[in-house]
C-alpha cells in the first residue's frame, strides 16, 4: 500500500490534529496582520504549508478538517470568543493589547473549546504546547495556561 492509500495510525492522527492547532494560530495570525479572508489564508496553508518541504525542513501533515473548522469558527465567533478571552485577562490587558500571536492562538483555542466535543484539558494542553513553540522561554506557556483554563471553564463547565 502507498504511502498516501495508507490510512494514519493513532498516534499520526495526533500528531495532525496538533500541526493543525499550530497551523490554525499561524493562519488566523496572518489573516489578522494581512487582512486576509479564511478562504484564501486555508487554502494557501493546505496547498503550501501541510507536509511541505523547507530548506530540507518537512513540515507536518495537518489535519485539513480540525485546521478548517478552527479558522472558520475563531472568524465566525470571534466576537463571543474575544468576550471570553477579555473576562479570563487581567482588566487592564484587553485581547487587543496582547501580543498577536497569543490572540490567535485564543480564538484557536477559543473556536475548539466551544465548537468541539474535545476535553478541554487536551486543548489546554494542546494550545499550551502551541504556545511553547512559538515562545520558547516558557513565560507565555504559563499564561496561555491559566487564561485557557479560565476560558474552558466558562465555555464548558460541567467538563470540570
Amino acid at each position: 500500500m502507498s504511502d498516501a492509500a495508507r490510512k494514519p495510525n493513532a498516534s499520526e492522527k495526533r500528531q495532525m490534529k496538533s500541526a493543525a492547532r499550530l497551523y490554525a494560530v499561524q493562519a488566523l495570525f496572518q489573516m489578522e496582520a494581512a487582512g486576509q479572508t479564511v478562504d484564501k489564508v486555508g487554502s494557501e496553508f493546505e496547498t503550501h504549508r501541510f507536509g511541505a518541504i523547507y530548506d530540507d525542513d518537512e513540515m507536518a501533515e495537518g489535519d485539513p478538517k480540525l485546521f478548517r473548522r478552527l479558522i472558520e469558527d475563531a472568524v465566525t465567533g470571534q466576537v463571543p470568543i474575544d468576550q471570553m478571552t477579555d473576562r479570563a485577562l487581567v482588566a487592564k490587558w484587553p485581547i487587543g493589547r496582547i501580543d498577536p500571536v497569543l490572540r490567535a492562538l485564543f480564538r484557536a483555542a477559543g473556536a475548539e473549546l466551544i465548537s468541539s466535543a474535545t476535553p478541554p484539558k487536551v486543548v489546554i494542553n494542546e494550545f499550551v504546547e502551541v504556545a511553547r513553540a512559538f515562545f520558547p522561554d516558557g513565560k507565555e506557556a504559563k499564561f496561555v495556561n491559566a487564561v485557557l483554563d479560565h476560558m474552558a471553564r466558562e465555555a464548558r463547565p460541567e467538563a470540570f
